[in-house]
């Protein structure tokens, strides 16, 4: 019988918006049969995170003893860039997110507002994102983009294969390719089957994550394991870092 368990690569604990400790996310995760991971928010622009070097610096000292840790940073956001590269190999992973979108006028729209600006439809808003998961793949230091279809709320009952046109997909894909960096394939925010297929058509690695909150979240890998293993990735393809290693060597 094979040994293998499944990663939860991004789950969230009382540090940031979580409401488990961090003990309790691998704890919780363990519970179900899977590795755990503590990645906790650390940007200036999410309520409930890291939101200083300071910050970061007690989180990693009160994270160290966990065989998995993680951060999520937002791509929009500076605090990324002022940690230093002993933060960050500090970190077994790093995780990159699109949380907002810069538009034409150099405003933001948000994952998580209610409406796109007057005279912003979802074709071009679409133009915007994507772009933005290009800027976010070629700077940050991360390994893996957490829930590529994250999209401003009017947008996500939209029919996402219609909405992610071909060329969109492949640009994204594309950025992740040439950047090392895996596609997550998230349980809170599911990709389309299309998408995930591209990925995978191009040799883009895979990785698991809830992005669990809550009990019931941290480490339910069910569905993005069946969607892996249905479009023929192995488990032992699916990114883990004491594995595959990193970007930072």
């Amino acid at each position: 019988m094979s040994s293998w368990q499944p990663l939860d690569c991004h789950a969230h604990s009382t540090c940031s918006d979580g409401v488990l400790s961090p003990d309790e996310v691998i704890a919780t995760a363990a519970a179900r049969g899977v590795r755990g991971t503590v990645s906790d928010h650390a940007s200036r622009d999410v309520r409930y995170s890291l939101k200083s070097v300071a910050d970061v610096e007690e989180y990693e000292s009160l994270i160290a003893h966990l065989p998995y840790r993680s951060m999520e940073f937002c791509s929009h956001d500076s605090l990324w860039r002022d940690l230093s590269d002993r933060h960050l190999d500090r970190l077994t992973h790093r995780i990159g997110s699109l949380h907002a979108v810069t538009v034409a006028d150099g405003s933001l729209v948000r994952m998580f507002q209610k409406e796109l600006p007057t005279g912003l439809g979802p074709s071009a808003y679409m133009a915007f994102h994507v772009a933005a998961v290009e800027a976010l793949a070629d700077v940050m230091p991360i390994e893996i983009f957490a829930h590529p279809t994250l999209l401003p709320y009017t947008l996500r009952d939209l029919p996402p294969e219609d909405l992610w046109d071909e060329a969109h997909e492949e640009r994204l894909v594309l950025a992740l390719k040439r950047n090392d960096i895996a596609f997550e394939v998230s349980n809170r925010y599911r990709a389309h089957t299309r998408l995930v297929e591209r990925a995978v058509s191009h040799g883009v690695r895979l990785s698991l994550g809830s992005d669990g909150h809550s009990r019931d979240q941290v480490g339910n890998l069910e569905w993005p394991l069946a969607l892996t293993r249905s479009l023929g990735v192995t488990d032992d393809a699916l990114y883990d870092p004491a594995v595959h290693g990193t970007r930072r060597g």
